[in-house]
Order: structure tokens, then C-alpha cells, then sequence
């Protein structure tokens, strides 16, 4: 056995993920692997890279590739990385029923409250189905009895039952990196009782918030009022068959010490000082979201135009950049989303635009993390309105790079990340235009001591409960070692205005 293989059989880490790390694809007769991004790469890469273990996930598109050449590529970075990169193959048909149909047709909606949006379609279920089957039969033939296995997030909610069709013996975990809904919106899925199931197969679940765990348990009670639900210290059990689940709520942070470093670069302020001169007149209001109709982009504009006209005074005084970057627009719905935000930020800038002050700058491509680090720490606000989401991490990453502590966050009532930022943060409801037009003009004429004020205390809360803070947690919790919370952490304390319970 060499010294990487000891690593991976002593730790017994197995993380299960609709992607891998790396994304594969072919240039002319090579084949390329390019990094993916995303928080649960920045997560769990360094954990596997330290402890050894396997990460299984989908490749990417490997048309015209065989799956000898795929276990080649992947091997070699296996190697570099020091833990196991684990394809599960999918016909590009699988993948549009699973990936494109259930998971973000289906469940993406419907979690998010947007039900008006499902697809409820028999073959999108049986796709993904299917491809949990997949994904259990390849962790199946790479774990052993010992191993740990954490599973990530909707695509994979039913991996846990196939294995028990297996009769694979493991310790099992899941987190739901999104919302999870009430049970009224819940039980419109006509897959509900299945879906549910298949979670308490699962030894240990995770959700982001307390409300998410609540809908969750809510939804238990209604559709299966004989299981046993009951409460030890911050985790519920929940027991059936004679298995027991037990559930906890980690909110997940990022690593915002590898931001504050990025943030003070040479390169990154000096795109920083660039930005500030190209405003030099002008409030610099920020938003940035990726292209999915759940972040309240359309609303947070027509927001942005009813602020300059209740308040004259903004006008020609604050600018808005709307980064808008390119995601699923293979899924329905997307491009039209794309031409309501064009049409909305035309009208605003035709309405309101005078001398060499244009209201709102659109940008829709992606940028490199250092221009976007740039693009925080230039802006006087950051507008982070979506209409449901899980977490919200552009939130935590804006206050991360605040190294002067300066700039309002300006965030959605029903962004995960509202219960622990609540008080530091302007919380606004994205559904009210009012609102929110209020807020950006509190944002533009707040006093520079009260930013300084409310953006120690984000800034707090984001160093102290980091990407490393929740990895820890989370596998200490599942492993039955529990986590040491303070009763005042707020990390975990509900804000007031939405929920009526305390963590402890």
C-alpha cells in the first residue's frame, strides 16, 4: 500500500457531488481539465488533500471520449492532488432528464418557492433516479465498510436508498446546500413521500438555517405522522424502521482569509484603483449573481429606478453595476430572464441617464476572482436581494474583503445568510419594491461611522464562522463528537423579524 492509499483507507472521507473538481473536456486530440469553482470546491478540496479519500462526480461532457481515457486524466490529477477523482459516466440523454429536467426543472423551483416554474414529469424522475443508481453503484465498488460518505446537495438526495437497495453497509451524510420549502409547497411534488424516504436513509442530514430544518421536519409530520421526531441539545432525531436520523443546521461560510489575502494583492488594488476613478463621482452600488430567475435581479432593479425617482437627490450620485454571470442557459426559462434584465436596465438608463451619468452599467459575462475581489471592495454598497436562497455566499465574500470596514450590505430577508448577518446587514424584503428603494437610499446617506459600525460586525461573523469553521462542525456532528456552540453565537441566532425560536 503507498502513502497515498494509507492516507485515503485511515481517513475514509468518500464526498459524492453532482460534479467533480475538475471539469474535463477534449481540445483537437488532448484532453483538458480545467478547475471547477464553486464553495464546495474551496470546502472540501483541502480537507480530501490533507486526510486523503475519494471524490466521485459527474466529469463533465466526455462525448468522444472512452472511459479508459477519462480514468487516465483523472488519474494523473488524482495523483497531483493526493485523493481519488471517481467519473460517474451519464449519456448526454440521462444527463437532461436528471440534471437539466429533475434536478433543475424540479426541485430548483419548487425549493425556492417558485412552484409556477416545475416541471413535473415522470421521465425527469425516473432519470434521476437512475443516475443516484449510478452514483451508488460507483461508491459501492470504491468504499469500504469503514468509510465516511458525505453527500452534497439536490442532485443526489436518493443516493443513500440505492444503497441500501445495495445493502451497502456505510456511514452516510447529507447537506442541502439550498432551501429546503414549507410543507405546502412540498407536497405539490408528486414524488414527495419517495423524496423524503430516501433523506432518512441518509444516518445524518444537514441544513443551512433553522427555517430549512423546520420546513423539513414539517413536512415529516404531515406525511408521516408515526415516525418518531425528537430533540437532544441542537440536533433532532428522527426514527423509523428502526433506523434513526439525526439532523442539524450548519451554515456553510467561505474561506475568508484566502479573500482578505487576494484582497490586499498589488494586482487587485491596482484594479481596485482603476474602478474607483471610473467612479470617482458616483456611489458605487454592486450587485452580482449568477443568471437563474431565484436571485431577484428584475425586482432588485425596478427597486434601483423607484429609489431615484422618490429620491431626486441619488440621481447622478450613485450607479449601480449589475454583474449578471452566464449559468444553465440550456434551461428553460433562462434567456428570457436574460432579455427582461437588458429590456428593464434600457428603460432605467433611457429614463433617467444625463451628461456622462449612465444609472446602471450591466455587465453579463464572468470575471476573474481578482476583478471581481476589485469590484467588492470599489463598491460603497453591495445589493444582495435574491428571492429564496439557500446561503448566499457574494454576501460573505463583500464583508471579507471590507478590510477598512467600510461599505453596507444591503441583503434579502430570505437569503440564508440573513440569520446571521441580520445585524449588520440592511435587511429588505426583495418582494417589496418600497422597500428596497428605502434601503439603497439609507445605503447612499448612511454616515461613514455607522458603516464602519455594522460592517465590524459582518465582518466578524464571516471570519469567525469560515469554510473551515463548517467542515469541522459538520463532520464532528456527524461523527456523533457534537459541536461547542455558545448560546449568544450568531451564527446560529435567528433574527426576530422571521423566526421565533433561539438555537439553544
Amino acid at each position: 500500500m503507498n502513502e497515498r492509499d494509507a492516507r485515503k483507507r485511515k481517513a475514509g472521507i468518500v464526498v459524492a457531488a453532482n460534479r467533480l473538481p475538475v471539469v474535463l473536456h477534449r481540445e483537437a486530440e488532448e484532453v483538458r481539465l480545467t478547475p471547477s469553482s464553486g464553495g464546495l470546491v474551496t470546502a472540501m478540496h483541502p480537507v480530501l488533500g490533507e486526510r486523503g479519500g475519494t471524490w466521485i462526480g459527474w466529469p463533465g461532457d466526455t462525448s468522444g471520449l472512452s472511459a479508459a481515457q477519462v480514468e487516465e486524466a483523472l488519474h494523473a490529477v488524482s495523483e497531483e492532488q493526493g485523493f481519488d477523482l471517481v467519473p460517474v459516466m451519464l449519456s448526454e440523454e440521462l444527463r437532461q432528464a436528471y440534471y437539466d429536467g429533475f434536478a433543475n426543472a424540479t426541485i430548483w423551483p419548487l425549493f425556492h418557492d417558485l412552484q409556477g416554474r416545475c416541471r413535473f414529469d415522470e421521465s425527469y424522475y425516473k432519470g434521476y433516479a437512475e443516475a443516484n443508481r449510478r452514483f451508488a453503484r460507483e461508491i459501492a465498488r470504491r468504499t469500504d465498510k469503514g468509510d465516511f460518505l458525505w453527500v452534497h446537495d439536490y442532485h443526489l438526495m436518493s443516493v443513500a436508498h440505492q444503497l441500501r437497495q445495495r445493502r451497502v453497509d456505510l456511514r452516510t451524510a447529507f447537506f442541502l446546500h439550498i432551501p429546503f420549502p414549507a410543507s405546502d409547497i412540498f407536497l405539490k411534488l408528486p414524488w414527495r413521500r419517495q423524496l423524503l424516504r430516501h433523506l432518512l436513509d441518509f444516518d445524518f442530514l444537514g441544513f443551512q438555517t433553522q427555517r430549512d430544518r423546520r420546513n423539513f421536519l414539517g413536512c415529516l409530520v404531515d406525511l408521516f405522522p408515526r415516525f418518531v421526531i425528537s430533540k437532544v441539545g441542537a440536533m433532532h432525531s428522527v426514527v423509523r424502521e428502526q433506523h434513526n436520523t439525526r439532523i442539524g443546521v450548519f451554515p456553510i461560510g467561505i474561506d475568508a482569509a484566502g479573500f482578505e489575502a487576494l484582497a490586499c494583492k498589488d494586482a487587485v488594488r491596482e484594479m481596485e484603483r482603476e474602478i474607483r476613478e471610473s467612479y470617482a463621482e458616483r456611489r458605487l452600488f454592486l450587485g452580482v449573481d449568477r443568471l437563474d430567475y431565484t436571485k431577484g435581479i428584475p425586482q432588485r432593479l425596478h427597486a434601483f429606478e423607484r429609489a431615484l425617482e422618490r429620491f431626486p437627490h441619488l440621481r447622478e450620485k450613485i450607479t449601480l453595476l449589475q454583474l449578471v454571470v452566464p449559468s444553465r442557459e440550456d434551461v428553460e426559462g433562462y434567456a428570457p430572464l436574460r432579455e427582461e434584465i437588458e429590456r428593464i436596465v434600457g428603460h432605467i438608463n433611457g429614463r433617467f441617464t444625463s451628461g456622462n451619468w449612465i444609472p446602471v452599467v450591466l455587465m453579463v459575462r464572468s470575471v476573474s476572482r481578482e476583478r471581481l475581489v476589485a469590484l467588492y471592495r470599489s463598491a460603497c454598497t453591495a445589493l444582495i436581494t435574491p428571492l429564496k436562497d439557500g446561503m448566499n455566499l457574494v454576501c460573505k465574500e463583500y464583508c471579507a474583503v471590507k478590510t477598512e470596514n467600510d461599505g453596507v450590505l444591503i441583503l434579502s430577508e430570505f437569503a440564508g445568510a440573513a440569520a446571521q448577518l441580520y445585524k449588520g446587514a440592511l435587511l429588505v424584503n426583495p418582494h417589496d419594491v418600497e422597500g428596497m428603494a428605502r434601503g439603497i437610499e439609507a445605503a447612499a446617506t448612511m454616515s461613514s461611522a455607522e458603516q464602519e459600525r455594522r460592517m465590524k460586525l459582518l465582518r466578524r461573523n464571516v471570519v469567525r464562522h469560515d469554510i473551515h469553521w463548517w467542515v469541522s462542525g459538520f463532520l464532528s456532528a456527524a461523527s456523533g463528537r457534537g459541536m461547542r456552540r455558545k448560546r449568544d453565537s450568531a451564527a446560529f441566532v435567528a433574527y426576530p423579524q422571521l423566526c421565533d425560536e433561539e438555537w439553544l
